[in-house]
């Protein structure tokens, strides 16, 4: 019976990650086809194009304890449907409106939107996966949602030049609206309630996962990854290939743009993170539990994120690149999972709300932050050893974290042989 409900409850979370990754095709198109196509959309200008597809990050800022706080009032269902029917109504927008203004709104709706996805997917996978599969289902959850970002880019780009940008518009808007029957169809298990589990007293591992400062840990490690993976390396790597290998690249016996290399290397993530994301997942569910290969991806990725910035012959970069993004799937599943047992021990909703707030932050300062520091003479190696760093400072506080639960756990050991022989 528990195995059936375990199936389930997998089955609910695939569902809703599939129905997320149907919604982000039209706003990962546009990253691919707007700075291009930009006039199809009525704009005047390539400054607009800029404000276009980064004003949906700072819509979710204010938005998200509104967001979080909304979820408290209806039920998981309700908010993921509303979220589907933005994303859809947006989607279709895009080839139904044109000019600067409406597209500014038609973006600060898909902001709401990908608050109300974030938010809610958090909380589904943390209400639905137990304690010994959280991180399966976190990987499982990330690596299918974010395929919904492979296919968009793809089939943007490759849709795009024949049938137009209003055309691919409407027909992603379409396929978004598909996520409603799913949600009505598949989402009809009943919803475990907002509120912490309890811990039980003598457990003082798992309450240490209850504390503030643990929970700053989470926030802040959070609020770094992105500003670190999703801020610097999203935004820069095509400027890196330009600066150190030139615009035109020649690699396995071909010659590509330094664009079209770093679109490339970008997508390629989305295609291994369904299994490897929920491979990375799967360990950290093991009996050494999520920190040691936490710390250990971190580690790795102190040592790969700085390489980044170094003179490299093409074909070694790239195979770095890689090792980078194996380390960002790891990192931001194994990451994800830790926040979840987290929340588990608190109000669910209200810290996935400050975590999902800490990420977009970090999102949002990443490029604002880069493009500062580029100003420099030697910008790009002091951006990417920079972020080396950072991953070291956090795996140093990770292995104290470890630390502290394995000290405090050796403790209720102790105490419970002690008790034993005293009765």
């Amino acid at each position: 019976m528990e195995a059936k409900e375990s199936l389930d409850d997998s089955r609910v979370i695939t569902v809703i990650a599939t129905v997320t990754a149907l919604s982000l095709l039209g706003d990962s198109m546009l990253y691919i086809a707007l700075p291009l196509y930009w006039e199809e959309a009525g704009l005047d200008s390539m400054w607009q194009v800029g404000i276009l597809l980064s004003i949906n990050r700072f819509v979710r800022l204010p938005f998200n304890p509104l967001v979080g706080w909304v979820y408290k009032k209806i039920s998981l269902k309700s908010g993921l449907l509303i979220a589907v029917i933005l994303g859809g109504l947006t989607t279709l927008g895009y080839g139904l409106l044109e000019g600067f203004i409406a597209w500014v709104l038609l973006r600060g709706l898909w902001g709401i939107a990908w608050s109300l996805f974030r938010i809610g997917g958090l909380s589904a996978v943390a209400f639905l996966a137990d304690e010994r599969h959280r991180g399966q289902s976190m990987g499982l959850y990330n690596g299918v949602y974010r395929l919904g970002s492979l296919g968009g880019m793809l089939l943007g780009g490759i849709l795009v030049p024949f049938i137009g940008l209003s055309t691919v518009s409407m027909i992603f808007g379409v396929l978004t609206l598909l996520g409603i029957p799913l949600i009505m169809y598949f989402l009809k298990t009943k919803e475990k309630p907002h509120k912490a589990e309890k811990v039980p007293v003598l457990d003082k591992a798992i309450l240490l996962q209850s504390t503030f400062k643990y929970k700053l840990s989470i926030i802040t490690t959070g609020f770094f990854i992105t500003m670190l993976y999703q801020g610097v390396f999203t935004s820069t790597i095509s400027l890196v290939i330009e600066q150190v290998h030139g615009n035109h690249i020649p690699i396995f016996g071909t010659v590509l743009s330094a664009t079209l290399l770093s679109g490339i290397i970008l997508s390629v993530r989305w295609v291994w993170e369904p299994s490897l994301g929920k491979l990375f997942g799967q360990w950290s569910d093991g009996p050494r539990g999520r920190i040691p290969i936490f710390v250990i991806s971190l580690a790795f990725a102190s040592l790969t994120f700085g390489m980044i910035s170094s003179n490299l012959t093409i074909s070694v970069w790239v195979i770095i690149t890689f090792f980078v993004m194996i380390g960002a799937t790891s990192i931001t599943t194994v990451m994800d999972a830790i926040a979840l047992d987290a929340a588990k021990t608190a109000n669910v909703v209200s810290f996935l709300t400050v975590y999902s707030i800490a990420q977009d932050v970090g999102a949002a300062l990443g490029p604002f932050i880069s493009y500062l520091i580029l100003q420099f003479k030697l910008g790009f190696t002091y951006l990417y050893w920079g972020g080396a760093g950072i991953f070291i400072l956090l795996a140093i506080l990770w292995s104290i974290i470890h630390l502290s639960e394995k000290k405090i756990k050796y403790k209720k050991a102790e105490s419970v042989i002690i008790h034993h022989f005293k009765h």
